[in-house]
Order: C-alpha cells, then structure tokens, then sequence
C-alpha cells in the first residue's frame, strides 16, 4: 500500500515538473516580450483593434449606404459648403426653393452610393494599417481612441482614393448639373461676386466624416457592451482591458 502511494506521489510529481516543463518556454516568451502572463500580446491587441475597426467600418457603411443615410442624420447630413451658403441663402431669398433642395438631395445622395462603394478601400486600409501603441489605445479613457488614431493615420491616403468615387457619384446622381444652376443663377445677381467650391473634395471629406462617427459609435458599443464582442480575440482583448481598472502598459 504503501508502495503504491509512492508511486502514485512520484507520478504526480513528474507529470507537474513535465508540465512545467512546457509551459517554461511560453512564460519566458512572454516575459521577453513584456507581456504577463494571461495578458494579450501587442500582436493581439493590434489585431483586436482592426477587427473593431472593420465590424464598425461594416456596420457604418450599411447603415449610411441606404437611401437618407446622410440626409436624414442631421449630424451627417450634408448641406451648401460654408462657402457657399450665402449663394442658398440669395437663391431662396427670390424663390429658387427647389434647386436647392434638390441640390442638397442630389449632393447627400452622392454620399451614400460613394459610400456603398468604398467600403472596400476601407477595410484595405485599415488591414495595411499599422497600430503604434496598441496598448494605450485599447487602455484609452477615450471611447473612441481605435477609430480616432485610424482617421488621424489613414484620412490623407484614404480621401485621395475615395474622391474618384465621390466624383462617379456625383456624375450619377446630377448633383454637378444642379450646382450650375445654382451659380448660373447667382452670378446674374449684379454685385453678389462669383462663388468658387470644389464640390468633390467638399463632399469626399463630408462623407468621411461621416462615416468616420459611425465606425466610431460601433468602438464605442464594442467597450461598452460585451455582448458584441463575437469572436474570441474581442472577448479576450477587450474583456482584459475591461477588468483593468489603472491603464496598465503591455511593454
């Protein structure tokens, strides 16, 4: 009996030491790359931060791509360029109403096919995307840190690429047709002064914003409700920041 104690205590012995064995290398890994253990990886956090970039760059554009996507979200809606705003508001005043209603229409509606049809740039610039300071973002007090930092490193790139699709829109939807009416009409109205817009960077950079609040609602959604986190790399990046009350840094 006795004996078989014995053995039984040095089997279990053994079978610790060999699973010590194998889990040394990936502790000592992780402690060369100043993760603690449980912790997610810089890789992992990275990788967390795109995928809820993509989920809100997804959901965004669906919800903006549909007709009164932009024009009926009064804080998207695009409406006369700053500059041209007292040409709206000359035309209206001798009962030119209609052209420029169907100028704000035409223009918003540009908006959402461009957007329907740029979400493939989207998502392609976020996977090119390199995330500096991870951790920090994902530890941010900030709600919409991950979507702040991909507008502030990709808007240069991405508005170059999105205003030829802008433009197609545009050509569609005749919204070029109705702002020649409009500073047509306006330049007869002796000494009101000729009014120049580019329409195209005007409405690419409308657009982006537009869609950049709503990739950054869906960051906001993502922190706040785990319930949406739908794969494991989400549940376990976010859920560790979750449970992390001091900010901690992974390096």
């Amino acid at each position: 009996m006795k004996l078989r104690l014995l053995l039984f205590c040095a089997f279990i012995f053994s079978a610790a030491s060999l699973f010590a064995q194998l889990k040394l290398p990936q502790v000592l890994k992780e402690a060369a790359n100043g993760v603690k253990p449980g912790s997610p990886s810089q890789l992992e956090i990275s990788d967390a931060i795109k995928e809820a970039l993509e989920i809100g760059v997804s959901a965004g554009t669906d919800r903006l791509s549909v007709e009164n996507g932009f024009l009926g979200n009064a804080a998207i809606k695009l409406l006369f360029p700053p500059e041209a705003r007292k040409v709206e508001k000359a035309l209206r005043g001798i009962g030119m109403n209609k052209v420029c209603d169907d100028f704000i229409l035409t223009i918003n509606r540009s908006a959402e096919l461009a957007v329907k049809e740029a979400k493939p740039l989207f998502i392609s610039a976020i996977k090119e995307m390199s995330v500096q300071d991870a951790s920090n973002i994902l530890m941010s007090d900030q709600k919409n840190a991950a979507t702040s930092y991909f507008q502030r490193v990709t808007s240069s790139a991405l508005a170059a690429r999105f205003k030829p699709v802008i433009q197609g829109s545009m050509d569609k939807t005749q919204v070029t047709k109705y702002w020649s009416e409009l500073s047509t009409a306006y330049n007869q109205i002796p000494l009101a002064g000729k009014v120049t817009t580019d329409l195209a960077n005007y409405a690419t950079q409308k657009a982006m914003e537009g869609l950049f609040l709503e990739i950054a609602q869906e960051e906001l959604k993502l922190r706040e409700n785990s319930g949406l986190r739908n794969s494991p790399l989400l549940k376990k990046v976010f859920g560790y920041a979750d449970k992390s009350k001091n900010g901690l840094s992974f390096r």
